[in-house]
């Protein structure tokens, strides 16, 4: 088991020797895994490239990590425990020597269905035990997985399996979300009338809603399992290995498939999960999010197996059947950890404490927050009344490209300040530049947050295209990876995300590439363009606003305005749904055909102050047009 730092001193101790000595910090991290064949050097790495390798040589299997190394002593310890969306409906734990048993079988039943080392494999699964089962199956067998939300639409599943070329698709017949069924397998039916790669589709029988099977292709979990063996060998990956890919949203309307690899990512997982939440053994941990996100991978699944912990997995919503459903949860399995995004606790918060009253939360030891940075007034009533005033927030600051947390305190050990992510964990080394890529140096500066040197669970590049990978992350700044945030640094050296500096939004903590959205809006045949800026939202974080220029002819503008939502909800998935959208005449556009963003983002957050010079536009009446139509 990896060592955790307890105190202080330590953190101050292990920092300075994780920069000073950085072969040395992570080689000694290493060590407490299970490695076939030990690495020969623990990094190379060059920045202009990109070329990053950690553990070089090294041969590993990351299931054996889970497993194997757990199973003597862990054997009979709840592995999983699954919350399903209905109360009425019966839980399900999974002890370590249960899941094993399900990845082994699993696994072996994906090789029977012509699933081998290197194949790319989309799960497109509800929250439900078999989703992390077919995660540790394809991991275990060294399939490639590339889970994709199961919110997303088949616009967006077909764009996915097209660019991995997916030879399989792990799914289901349906999902329960709240009181929403949802029909999961149809979707990818309609996504696969656009692709041409996938040979096998194996569906789970969740909710028994009806759907089509083509035979040859499509077989039912449970007839896929059905007499195979729970015994299997692990295949043994090189540690620089293609792990997974998790797509993000990018700038250019094109999802970017984000490339982890398997010793450094397995590493640093377990590594930040058992430090930034100060698991012990015997605790019981829940993270709230999907596994469709890099938050389900590396703290429902990875980090918390690896650590042999009792990880929670909740198949609803927090409001469902009422708003007090997430406290119940804790009462009921006696959380000890508690992480969920800002989004949610906005959320809860809006109905007050009537739904918090009922329950003791006297398990509670540390409370946790991630996706977006979390507003100090959100802070505040997640420490008093959800943390009783005792337990530390631990305001995780990192990306689905980092692969682990970054920024953020030690739970009980460095202090915490609301609204602040504060320190970096060990091996993690920031820096502050201006625009012009110039360090600011000392405390209480403000500018674009990158790093200087490499650590294990980074990406490696972005699925099939290493270019892409060069220009969006290392180009920005020389020999720096830019995380695309603004950061400030304060008087006390804490670390406050100002968030992105760049055409992305953040939306409940889901990245969403505004070019992505405008693609979207432009397919309704009555938009002629369209362009999309983020906003402040009381509940999100940041909303969807659209601008968009529009032929009315036949179409009242509220009715076109619900067609362009319903568009993007079809294409994208209703995550990406603009929350306000404007019919404009025409947008502002510099004299080289920009549209200026700066100004729309003025106008959707309501703020007309230092709106800058207009007079250099190529059409500066727009403006005040656009004002008037938003009402300001």
């Amino acid at each position: 088991m990896i060592q955790k730092i307890q105190t202080l001193s330590g953190y101050i101790h292990e920092y300075q020797k994780s920069i000073t000595q950085p072969e040395e910090f992570w080689g000694r991290v290493a060590e407490s895994f299970h490695w076939q064949q030990k690495w020969d050097q623990v990094v190379s790495w060059d920045f202009e490239k990109p070329d990053v390798k950690w553990f070089l040589n090294g041969k590993l299997n990351i299931t054996e990590n889970i497993f194997e190394r757990h199973l003597y002593t862990l054997g009979d310890k709840p592995a999983i425990i699954w919350e399903p969306n209905d109360p009425s409906e019966a839980s399900i734990t999974l002890t370590y020597r249960e899941l094993y048993e399900k990845t082994c079988q699993f696994a072996n039943a994906m090789l029977e269905q012509g699933i081998q080392k290197g194949d790319r494999v989309i799960i497109y699964m509800p929250m439900v035990p078999e989703a992390a089962i077919a995660m540790l199956a394809c991991a275990r067998i060294g399939a490639v997985h590339s889970v994709v939300f199961a919110g997303f639409s088949a616009n967006s599943l077909a764009d996915r399996i097209i660019d991995c070329q997916a030879k399989a698709i792990l799914t289901s017949d349906g999902n329960f979300r709240g009181t929403k069924t949802i029909p999961v397998k149809a979707v990818v039916d309609e996504a696969l009338e656009k692709t041409r790669t996938i040979e096998k589709i194996i569906v789970l029988k969740r909710t028994n809603i009806e759907v089509t099977m083509k035979e040859g292709r499509d077989i039912w979990w449970h007839e896929a399992i059905e007499g195979v063996s729970t015994a299997h060998q692990a295949e043994v990956m090189d540690s620089e290995d293609l792990f997974f890919i998790l797509y993000t949203s990018g700038s250019t309307g094109k999802p970017k498939g984000v490339v982890h690899s398997c010793g450094g990512y397995m590493v640093y997982a377990e590594y930040s999960f058992a430090n930034v939440f100060q698991y012990s053994q015997g605790d019981v941990y829940w993270c709230t999010a999907d596994i469709g996100w890099i938050t389900g991978h590396s703290y429902i699944v990875y980090g918390p197996l690896l650590a042999g912990a009792t990880s929670i997995m909740f198949e609803g919503v927090p409001t469902h059947p009422h708003p007090g459903r997430f406290w119940e949860i804790v009462d009921k399995y006696k959380v000890n950890q508690f992480y969920t995004a800002p989004t949610a606790i906005r959320a809860l918060q809006a109905y007050g404490l009537d739904p918090v009253e009922p329950y003791k939360l006297d398990s509670l030891k540390v409370i946790g927050s991630v996706g977006e940075p979390i507003n100090e007034e959100a802070w505040h009533w997640y420490h008093d009344h959800i943390g009783k005033g005792k337990c530390p927030i631990v305001d995780t600051w990192w990306q689905t490209e980092t692969g682990g947390i970054l920024i953020s305190p030690i739970a009980g050990v460095t202090p915490t300040k609301p609204a602040f992510a504060t320190l970096p964990l060990p091996g993690v080394q920031l820096m502050i530049v201006d625009n012009e890529g110039n360090e600011l140096k000392g405390n209480g500066v403000e500018g674009n947050l990158c790093v200087k040197f490499p650590w294990p669970s980074m990406l490696r590049t972005t699925y099939g295209d290493h270019e892409r990978c060069r220009q969006t992350y290392f180009s920005s700044f020389k020999g720096l990876y830019f995380t695309g945030d603004g950061v400030k640094r304060d008087h006390d050296g804490y670390y406050r995300i100002l968030g992105r500096v760049d055409d992305v939004i953040n939306v409940s903590g889901h990245r969403m590439g505004t070019a992505e959205v405008e693609n979207a809006i432009n397919e309704h045949p009555k938009v002629i363009e369209s362009a999309v800026v983020g906003y402040p939202h009381d509940i999100k974080g940041q909303g969807i606003y659209a601008f968009a220029i529009c032929d009315l002819e036949g179409r009242t503008e509220a009715s076109l305005k619900e067609e362009i939502k319903q568009t993007v909800s079809k294409i994208i998935g209703p995550i990406a749904k603009p929350d306000q959208v404007q019919i404009v005449s025409g947008l502002p556009k510099t004299r080289s055909g920009k549209i200026m963003r700066r100004i729309l983002r003025k106008v959707a957050s309501k703020d007309l102050n230092n709106m800058g010079d207009t007079s250099t536009l190529l059409n500066p009446d727009v403006v005040e047009e656009i004002i008037k139509g938003a009402g300001l």
